[in-house]
């Protein structure tokens, strides 16, 4: 009579073999940043979306306020970009994630006149 001894015994390591080659991919993929990690041109988006309503990059009045020196606080900026304003500004808690939103409102509060 043979024995599957052997057999049996190669199994397990093979099974554990092939999951921890498996769990290195996976382990290198985490190293990337999320899409809502990474950094995005504020500016371009100011011009492209923001800039129909906060006109010069928010620097000045237009349909919607100037952001310029605004005397609103962080929470006051980051519930408006999210919830909006009924018939004056669209939600945009759907569209950019919070670290986004962060972003955008360093962007207002860096902003100053332009020379010239």
């Amino acid at each position: 009579m043979k024995s599957n001894l052997g057999t049996m015994t190669l199994l397990p390591a093979a099974a554990l073999a092939v999951s921890l080659a498996c769990g290195v991919p996976v382990h290198a993929q985490s190293a990337t940043p999320a899409p809502d990690q990474e950094t995005f041109d504020v500016g371009q988006l100011f011009a492209t979306t923001c800039g129909w309503c906060h006109s010069d990059g928010g620097r000045a009045a237009g349909k919607g306020p100037q952001l310029m020196n605004t005397t609103r606080d962080d929470a006051y900026l980051r519930s408006r970009i999210k919830s909006g304003k009924s018939g004056a500004m669209p939600a945009f808690g759907e569209t950019f994630s919070d670290a986004q939103i962060d972003q955008i409102i360093t962007y207002i509060r860096q902003l100053k006149p332009r020379e010239g």
